[in-house]
């Protein structure tokens, strides 16, 4: 059997039936990607090599409990894990960057990438994800201004005519929306980076 020409689905089915070698294969088939994207973000080989196998060590667990279920996404499944671990590893050594506290404060500067690999746009995704259960967490009157700003860009002036509220009051309400942003990600220890 061609196991390089199988689709990664039917490898996954294959190893859950107790084909070890499918597996083999499917680490041998994103070992370089899943690394290289660990390394980039630690840059320690050791520590790359580690969190590498950690994050295979989860997928076999997780493919033995039968409780894989990403209908042939296996690579953004693995890249998820390996993401979450490399976030795991800064939360444990308390390297993780912080974001200033200013009110140039912007997490959606995390958003705005163009030039974004598979894997960057895996983890931009999910960062997206997790922005807008956040902003869903605050108050109505500074959701509305805060997604008028950043989603559609309009200017404060303009927000203020069309909310009905002075322009001071619109500033206030997106500094409070800001506010409130980093208190909800401390509550949840949510790191949105990318």
């Amino acid at each position: 059997m061609q196991y390089e020409l199988i689709p990664d689905s039917a490898l996954v089915s294959q190893y859950i039936k107790g084909d070890e070698y499918a597996l083999e294969t499917l680490i041998y088939r994103h070992k370089h990607r899943i690394y290289s994207f660990i390394y980039s973000k630690v840059y320690d080989r050791d520590v790359a090599e580690d969190l590498f196998q950690d994050t295979f060590i989860k997928v076999i667990r997780t493919l033995k409990r039968g409780a894989y279920n990403e209908e042939g996404k296996f690579l953004p499944w693995v890249m998820r894990i390996s993401h979450n671990l490399v976030i795991d590893f800064f939360r444990k050594n308390n390297r993780m960057p912080k974001f200033s506290n200013t009110d140039e404060f912007n997490i959606f500067s995390v958003l705005s990438d163009t030039s974004l690999n598979a894997e960057s746009s895996i983890i931009k995704e999910q960062v997206e994800t997790d922005v807008r259960r956040l902003v869903d967490e605050l108050p109505d009157d500074q959701r509305e201004v805060l997604l008028m700003r950043i989603y559609e860009d309009l200017s404060f002036k303009e927000i203020s005519d069309k909310t009905g509220v002075s322009i001071n009051t619109a500033l206030g309400r997106m500094r409070y929306a800001l506010i409130n942003l980093r208190k909800i990600i401390d509550k949840h220890q949510i790191i949105l980076t990318n």
